[in-house]
């Protein structure tokens, strides 16, 4: 599961390899990449962690995961990107990164 931010930031990272974003496009439209989580119903809580982690600074892909996390009760998380180390999830919760930073 991921967000759509998260598939914005992938194909924008990826976008010197030839071929990347659609091959992530291509697992969101085969839905191997689901997108359950929905940024309306979640703005707040999303602009809370922003604010709260600004000194970071927290960008809306991580603020989304963060609120991914919260929303379905799991803090499993595949992720380059070392705050990950720093953010928590309900709180008081560490992410359990599956790559070591």
């Amino acid at each position: 599961m991921t967000c759509e931010p998260v598939i914005t930031e992938a194909c924008y990272l990826l976008r010197r390899l030839p071929g990347a974003a659609d091959a992530v496009l291509a697992n969101v439209e085969k839905k191997i990449f689901q997108l359950p989580f929905l940024l309306g119903s979640s703005c707040l809580g999303v602009r809370a962690l922003m604010r709260k982690y600004a000194r970071i600074p927290m960008d809306l892909a991580d603020a989304c995961l963060v609120r991914l996390a919260e929303e379905t009760g799991s803090g499993r998380l595949l992720t380059l990107d070392s705050d990950f180390s720093v953010y928590r999830w309900r709180k008081t919760r560490p992410f359990e990164l599956l790559i070591d930073l």
